[in-house]
């Protein structure tokens, strides 16, 4: 072959071979959607609730599959109150399989809505012996949604799209989160304000440490949007608790927004919210949980208004997972009396469910099982995904270790630990550190360490 020829054939294959590889690398993402609204009759609020009498609105399993950077990334939003222990790993396992890849690459969290059915195998397996499961979970109808949703998964990943940018933007929410935990002059919770209240107290108290901003991350293909995600924290519940099925003020805000722009993927998750509520604003009316359904709204469409777009190759993503072991409660060291509680028959099956969510997470610990925290880098945006109802002070002290970044904060992931507080809080005493927590003070540090490590 002639050297001008053998040339040409040589820069011919070359361009080949480079446009194999990028279209190999090229970014694409699929999403999915699944109505998971129970059935009447199924417990909610993990028996809080003792059964669904009416649905007020559809509850949703939405969801986004980014192929293209390496093995494929999952990141799933539940309305539902908590996915703790394996129950938690079940869902993580199912989506990995549905999407071909790994469970740590699969980051799956509640919004917490108590109108929500919740799923917790760890527990349920507990209660089993004492025939008493179907009072928290509604067992048939968690294992028909894990079915359906790794089939709509697996038909979602055929039709991904390609992307080519990242958007981010954020916007100020008013009047929807407010802290729950209001400090006399002892230093010590003087109030909890919970998600609703008629406490003229509570309602002039100030509006305390909170995150007031709603970030937005967004999916382009050019100037085409394809899905829009937002994280705010707080808890999001307005009247609850009569067993109304419903996805509450974020689901409805999220809604508003399907309708204003139906083009786009709307995703809603809940930040780091544990201490968070909108109690503050809220009177458990119909018309405050229009109210806030409102007000989130308005602050999902200012974010997304106030979007900037930069363009994002394989090279900007970067998936970290860091497993931790969380110090459990004093309490849950000796399991002798929960044990007691839980097989006595003559306690209310609630308590016997609280007793078995304890055990559950204080034996996995005691097993060396271990919670994994996330993070997904796009670009200078970050996705931290974090455990439990965890406080806003994570969320917080995780956007100071990164100010050159977009952090956007997802908690109420594995819920097994229940509450999280920050080392002080659970020396100033009130609900959200009580018996609802499983972790001891300790759990800052570990907690902080590993959010340094995965935004290093």
């Amino acid at each position: 072959m002639h050297r001008p020829t053998l040339i040409w054939f040589a820069g011919l294959v070359l361009s080949l071979l480079t446009a194999h590889s990028v279209e190999a690398q090229s970014l694409r993402v699929a999403s999915f959607q699944l109505d998971v609204t129970p059935p009447i009759g199924s417990p909610l609020c993990e028996g809080f609730v003792p059964e669904a009498v009416k649905i007020d609105d559809p509850l949703f399993v939405r969801g986004i599959v980014i192929l293209g950077a390496a093995e494929p990334i999952v990141l799933c939003a539940v309305d539902f109150v908590g996915l703790g222990n394996s129950g938690y790993d079940a869902w993580r396992e199912a989506l990995a399989r549905a999407a071909g890849t790994t469970a740590t690459r699969v980051a799956v969290h509640a919004l917490h809505q108590h109108d929500a059915p919740g799923c917790d195998l760890s527990e349920v397996e507990l209660l089993m012996p004492f025939g008493i499961e179907g009072k928290a979970c509604d067992v048939p109808f968690i294992k028909d949604v894990l079915k359906r949703l790794e089939l709509v998964v697996k038909k979602s990943i055929p039709a991904a799209r390609s992307f080519t940018q990242i958007g981010v933007g954020q916007s100020r929410v008013d009047r929807v989160a407010s802290s729950r935990r209001i400090l006399g002059e002892d230093g010590k919770v003087k109030i909890v304000r919970y998600s609703s209240s008629t406490d003229p107290a509570a309602i002039a108290a100030p509006e305390g440490l909170i995150d007031p901003e709603l970030k937005l991350l967004s999916f382009w293909d050019g100037d085409t949007p394809l899905i829009s995600i937002t994280y705010y924290a707080t808890h999001p519940q307005s009247h609850y608790g009569k067993g109304a099925v419903s996805a509450d003020f974020v689901g409805l805000a999220r809604a508003m927004r399907d309708q204003k722009e139906p083009k786009l993927v709307h995703l809603h998750f809940n930040g780091a919210g544990g201490n968070l509520a909108a109690g503050k604003y809220n009177n458990g009316t119909d018309q405050a949980r229009r109210e806030l359904t409102e007000r989130l709204a308005a602050g999902m469409e200012q974010a997304w208004k106030n979007t900037k777009r930069t363009p994002i190759t394989v090279a900007d993503i970067e998936w970290r997972v860091e497993p931790v072991s969380l110090p459990i409660r004093d309490r849950l060291r000796d399991l002798g009396e929960l044990e007691k509680v839980l097989q006595n028959e003559n306690r209310r099956p609630l308590e016997r469910i609280c007793a078995a969510k304890d055990i559950a997470f204080a034996r996995r610990m005691a097993a060396g099982l271990t919670i994994d925290l996330t993070s997904l880098r796009l670009g200078q945006a970050v996705i931290l995904g974090l455990p439990g109802e965890i406080f806003v002070e994570y969320q917080l002290a995780a956007q100071k270790m990164r100010p050159d970044r977009f952090v956007c904060t997802a908690g109420y992931g594995d819920e097994g630990p229940g509450y999280i507080g920050t080392a002080i809080a659970y020396g100033e005493g009130g609900y959200e550190t009580g018996v609802v927590s499983r972790t001891a003070p300790e759990v800052e540090e570990v907690l902080l360490k590993a959010i340094g490590r995965l935004l290093k």
